[in-house]
């Protein structure tokens, strides 16, 4: 069966292909304005199966993985900043605390629907402000939960982690292999 990564993320692209190289980029077109959840992580996790079963939808042959993630401080969601001035709110936020990153992942090939979430805890030194304009500055935040990528400013503010450094750039990779192995796909 042909595999779909319902999402456009470069980093979900680069992370899935130490699964299999072997896959297809559908970005879903699912509407997440209209989701709610009792909790952040329940958040993610509804997220990532709207993807999955929209791509899955007009892919019936196809095994489709979705995923989404979710920022969370204080029971409050940061999810893509709107504009400099949120992203300055969520750094500053941020900036000295721990928060939780949840990552949703399903699965589904149409017949079969699984998913899991998975939450690692990160805890920032303070972000001191010229790192944080200039981080903005760089465009960097606007296309990112929280407004930061472990990956990149964000890895010289980081203090601790406690969970799986992947869930924070948007693919928990040994849970979604574990997951994709499930499906019997052919990896290459």
């Amino acid at each position: 069966m042909k595999l779909i990564l319902a999402s456009g993320s470069p980093r979900r692209q680069e992370l899935l292909r130490l699964y299999t190289r072997e896959f297809a980029v559908c970005a879903s077109e699912f509407d997440e304005r209209a989701v709610r959840a009792p909790t952040p992580a329940a958040l993610a996790g509804a997220l990532a199966r709207g993807k999955c079963l929209a791509v899955a939808a007009s892919h019936p042959d196809c095994v489709v993985v979705g995923s989404d993630t979710v920022v969370e401080l204080d029971g409050e969601v940061f999810g893509k900043p709107k504009d400099a001035d949120d992203a300055r709110r969520m750094l500053r936020a941020l900036s000295g605390r721990t928060h939780q990153v949840h990552t949703g992942v399903c699965v589904s090939d149409g017949a079969r629907t699984e998913s899991f979430v998975d939450t690692c805890k990160v805890t920032f030194f303070p972000i001191p402000e010229a790192e944080l304009e200039r981080c903005i500055a760089s465009g960097e935040p606007f296309d990112k939960a929280g407004a930061y990528a472990i990956q990149g400013r964000a890895a010289l503010w980081l203090d601790r982690l406690e969970g799986d450094y992947y869930t924070i750039m948007g693919l928990p990779v040994s849970r979604t292999a574990r997951l994709l192995d499930r499906f019997n796909l052919e990896k290459r």
